[in-house]
């Protein structure tokens, strides 16, 4: 098999499974287009403010994906490239796409609030509140992890760090242009569209290298101040009205994005890369000096291509206060998650071409990799290399930074919820006046978004972001698990195919929990500590679910 007969075979099952599996979603979960969403019901021109299903697939699309279906496919490629297509294409449809599409209906549903306020309703205040942290937790090491790797695809491709900025100072005067009416959307994109894609030409011919300005001493520096720079820029994204910065950027973002996916794709069919890797190698096989098993490193590794619990705080964060129809859910929801699957698969195949002496090293470096596959794919459609590694890079940054703003804002969310219940079933919790007063004041949104980027900030710096790396995604999975717990609580409740969630949850549950078990195993320190601290929580809700259950049968 070559990589365009395996590229085919995937297009066409996502959009099969899109339209089958998609639809029956629809009528499970009994999707009204009549019904006012609450970008209408609670319109209040910051949070919820109603977008357009093409503006919001992009805005949706960016923020879940990140670098997540990039490197996790191709650092799992080592267990062999049957089993990461299998999990892909198996955990994308029945996993995956239906997690991040019951997650945006359920705060669809509830007025735009987050999972955490439906946990709330399914399991009470105590589990609100545990999922409330667990989920904040998840969130700062998100920010921390992906701050880290832009600030490295700055240090390492200076070009990139120029034509982020300039597309970062471009947004607002797009979003500018369109909110006060003086342009419509299609004459706004005619103009910044192709500024976007210029802004590459900009950073090839004017790298912004702070080292060669003399501005930093070495590459050590020169990633601290890029990681202040971010901190900045997050924080201005986390308060700022969503339409002056988030959805414009989003837009623009998104067409680079397509424009890359329709590349790639172009060029993987005409290419036709033979695959040289061998598809399968057993349920273990060597990584360096470390032997790695299938179950359950696979279902850790490819999160984003197939299943992420991250998603569901995108869905519940900020897609469900901009979704403007029920009917836009499985488009952006279901149809969101699927377009991901073929990047992963795409992401796959920019390795599995390799020999294996190649291939040995590409792994190590997957962001790399994936640029100089995908920039080798691409030149067989007469774009040259010098030119399309830069974009690809661009892409990169641009995915991960869409995945940092939208967390830091989701941090600040639950954050706030967190302290005074707004947004949840109990309001205001602190009955003392200064008890009142203090939350009041760390859950201003600039307080409290100064708290995330902080915290985020202080773990970047201190270079303890990667160590974490397998504990995040560990989390990340059972995020997800417990996302699915909920949801077939209340499948349960409405006597509705309880099993499209219930079957998924275990499976998700038993792998991330198996995962953080091995690292309490295999490792020292913190991370110890940290997982343990996440199992406990999980165990918790497991408990709180069983007993509500228990009550309703009783009952």
């Amino acid at each position: 098999m070559n990589g365009c007969l395996l590229l085919l075979i995937t297009v066409a099952y996502f959009v099969f499974f899109y339209f089958v599996y998609g639809k029956f979603l629809s009528k499970v979960f009994k999707i009204n287009p009549g019904n006012k969403t609450p970008a209408y019901t609670n319109y209040d021109g910051v949070d919820y403010t109603p977008a357009s299903p093409y503006v919001l697939f992009g805005h949706h699309f960016a923020s879940i994906a990140g670098a997540g279906p990039i490197i996790g496919p191709i650092v799992a490629a080592e267990l062999g490239w049957i089993p990461a297509i299998l999990w892909i294409f198996i955990g994308c449809v029945f996993v995956g796409a239906m997690h991040d599409f019951a997650a945006l209906f359920l705060s669809v549903r509830n007025q735009g609030k987050s999972i955490a306020y439906v946990i709330e309703k399914l399991m009470g205040y105590t589990g609100r509140l545990i999922f409330s942290m667990f989920c904040w937790a998840t969130l700062i090491l998100v920010v921390a992890v992906f701050g880290i790797m832009i600030a490295d695809i700055f240090v390492k491709t200076p070009s990139v760090a120029t034509a982020s900025i300039l597309f970062i100072l471009m947004a607002p005067v797009f979003g500018f242009f369109v909110n006060r009416k003086i342009l419509n959307i299609l004459a706004a994109s005619v103009i910044f569209v192709p500024l976007t894609f210029a802004t590459v030409f900009v950073g090839i011919s004017f790298p912004f290298d702070i080292i060669k300005l003399g501005w930093v001493a070495d590459e050590e520096q020169c990633r601290l101040v890029w990681l202040a720079v971010l901190g900045v820029y997050i924080f201005i994204a986390s308060v700022v009205p969503v339409q002056w910065l988030l959805q414009p950027r989003d837009y623009l973002n998104s067409f680079l994005l397509y424009a890359l996916l329709i590349a790639g794709f172009i060029g993987i069919v005409v290419c036709a890369p033979a695959i040289e890797q061998a598809g399968y190698h057993g349920l273990t096989t060597m990584s360096g000096k470390q032997e790695i098993s299938i179950f359950p490193t696979l279902f850790i590794l490819i999160a984003c291509g197939a299943c992420s619990g991250f998603h569901s705080l995108v869905a519940s964060g900020t897609t469900s206060k901009q979704i403007a129809s029920e009917s836009h859910i499985q488009p952006v929801g279901y149809g969101g998650m699927l377009v991901e699957g073929v990047i992963g698969v795409m992401s796959l195949l920019t390795v599995i071409y390799l020999s294996d002496a190649t291939f040995a090293d590409a792994v190590k470096h997957p962001q790399l990799a994936f640029a100089d596959g995908m920039s080798v794919f691409i030149s067989k459609i007469g774009l040259s290399q010098e030119l399309s590694h830069p974009f690809i890079s661009l892409v990169l940054a641009a995915f991960m930074m869409t995945s940092l703003d939208t967390a830091t804002r989701l941090g600040r969310f639950v954050w706030q919820e967190i302290l005074t219940g707004k947004g949840t079933r109990r309001e205001n919790v602190p009955t003392h006046p200064f008890l009142k007063s203090v939350s009041g004041f760390l859950a201003n949104s600039v307080i409290a978004s100064l708290i995330i980027v902080g915290l985020a900030g202080l773990m970047a710096c201190s270079g303890q972001g990667y160590s974490i790396w397998p504990v995040f995604g560990a989390a990340n999975q059972l995020l997800a698990a417990l996302t699915l717990l909920g949801i077939s609580l209340y499948l349960i409740n409405t006597k509705s195919h309880a099993y499209i969630a219930i079957i998924p949850m275990i499976f998700m549950m038993v792998m991330s929990s198996w995962g953080l078990i091995n690292i309490i195993n295999s490792r020292e320190g913190i991370l110890v500590y940290i997982s343990g601290l996440l199992l406990i929580l999980t165990v918790f809700l497991i408990v709180l679910s069983i007993r509500k259950l228990g009550r309703k049968v009783v009952g």
